[in-house]
């Protein structure tokens, strides 16, 4: 009877484990809202993490300019429609490349809580009049996360500086996005080393806040690359000073891929980006 009795005892006590686990989960759970239930909303979705993104760069066929000028127009309408009815999963921003870029014409950074939401929309796309008359040239996925180095706790000085930059300059006109892929050796550093050399990337940067916007999305496992950097700017100059300084520094060696290609675009609405290649 003894050994019984400690035999329930132990059951009921796992049991109550598993019970207490499966509520404090259940609850966990209730409280971060699905993927599928989160609406957009740009002011938030650009700073959050676990904000995943894909860029896609396209270039125009030659058939585009067959297509009737009446057509070519109404497609500006025809994609503000389709980023209408999708404006509750994803934010959506279209740049224009054509006459800065030699692969493509246009591409979009799409914002999502759900990578399946992004690719609808993109493949919806595909079935306007100017998808028709498109051919992909690049996609490049990531996901924002919270800083991995520069951090209050691991570097307060660099984190301090970080967060109490602001951009003071005019409305950024450019766009420029760089994939970025580092070597087997980087990852192979232990993260103190790693640490170090992130403060000395990020000390020269430090100035360039005032004048260029930067967001990073992470790609390892995602896509061939490891990282995708987003910059917005209003002074190309700053910007060209700026990659300067950081391909001086220390860890620029661990890079395998820098750019290649670099894309360079405007900024415009996305009306007056499909208007621009209409015309």
């Amino acid at each position: 009877m003894k050994r019984l009795s400690i035999h329930n005892l132990h059951v009921n006590l796992v049991a109550g484990i598993i019970a207490a686990m499966t509520m404090q989960t259940a609850s966990v759970a209730a409280s971060q809202p699905a993927a599928d239930t989160m609406q957009i909303e740009g002011s938030k979705i650009l700073t959050q993490p676990g904000v995943f993104g894909v860029f896609t760069m396209f270039k125009l066929r030659p058939e585009w300019n067959k297509v009737p000028a009446t057509e070519r127009m109404d497609s500006a309408a025809e994609v503000a429609k389709l980023i209408e009815k999708h404006k509750d999963n994803v934010l959506v921003d279209l740049y224009l490349t054509r006459g800065l870029e030699t692969n493509s014409d246009f591409f979009f950074r799409i914002n999502a809580y759900d990578l399946a939401k992004a690719q609808t929309f993109m493949r919806e796309f595909r079935s306007t009049t100017i998808g028709k008359n498109a051919d992909i040239f690049d996609t490049l996925v990531g996901v924002t996360k919270p800083l991995n180095y520069i951090t209050k706790a691991k570097s307060p000085e660099l984190n301090a500086g970080l967060s109490s930059a602001t951009y003071t300059g005019d409305a950024p006109r450019y766009v420029i996005v760089i994939p970025v892929k580092k070597s087997a050796e980087w990852w192979n550093l232990s993260s103190e080393q790693r640490l170090k050399e992130m403060e000395s990337h990020t000390v020269p940067t430090l100035p360039y806040l005032v004048n260029v916007k930067r967001k990073l999305y992470h790609s390892t496992g995602l896509d061939d690359i490891d990282f995708i950097t987003y910059f917005e700017t209003n002074d190309l100059i700053a910007f060209n000073n700026l990659l300067i300084s950081l391909a001086s520094v220390p860890e620029n060696k661990y890079h395998v891929r820098w750019g290649n290609p670099t894309t360079l675009g405007t900024i415009l609405s996305p009306e007056n980006v499909i208007r621009a290649l209409a015309e």
